[in-house]
């Protein structure tokens, strides 16, 4: 496993200098979507919200959610699981970036999972098996890498389809979300 202490205080005085910063770049207004004519506030962003997480959990997404083109990903899938790097020029973007990325990783190795309400499923076999996971991360100016290996075919190849969830999310945005959500209501 991974010491993420020093990781962990070192996002936190950042983000405490950078969140309030970062959530200007918020766009005003309402989203809307649905064929009944319903939406969601984006200012909010109720579906961010989680049974066990935090505010600053969810305002951490809503800022990368609301930042999504400032944010950049590479993904290298490996025989036993996957390594990617996740960051953004923009530092106060980064700070918010590094900061989920360890607050996650650590919630996964103490299997306290938030159950944010729009998460995907593909997260349940990581806090259901989270010591079959070996983590190694390394931070940078601009963000965060991530190794993450197991010997379970199961677990890599979740960990292979959530970097892809990720770095959709990165790319597309909340747009991203609601078609995996789409496609899994389809599914179902």
């Amino acid at each position: 496993m991974v010491d993420r202490s020093a990781l962990a205080g070192a996002a936190a005085l950042v983000l405490a200098t950078c969140l309030p910063a970062a959530a200007q770049h918020a766009g005003p207004g309402m989203h809307m979507h649905g064929a009944d004519g319903t939406g969601h506030d984006m200012r909010t962003m109720p579906g961010l919200r989680g049974l066990d997480a935090s505010p600053e959990e969810s305002a951490e997404l809503a800022v990368m959610f609301r930042a999504f083109p400032a944010i950049g990903r590479e993904v290298t899938n490996l025989p036993n699981g996957i390594r990617t790097y996740t960051w953004s020029d923009d530092p106060e973007i980064a700070a918010v970036v590094v900061s989920h990325v360890v607050g996650m990783l650590d919630r996964v190795e103490t299997g306290r999972d938030p159950k944010v309400f729009i998460q995907s499923p593909t997260l349940d076999i990581f806090f259901a098996r989270n010591t079959a996971i070996h983590t190694e991360v390394e931070t940078t100016e601009t963000g965060i890498w991530v190794t993450q290996t197991s010997d379970d075919p199961e677990l890599v190849a979740a960990l292979q389809t959530h970097a892809a969830e990720v770095s959709d999310m990165a790319a597309r945005g909340m747009q991203a979300v609601h078609e995996m959500m789409m496609q899994r209501a389809a599914a179902n």
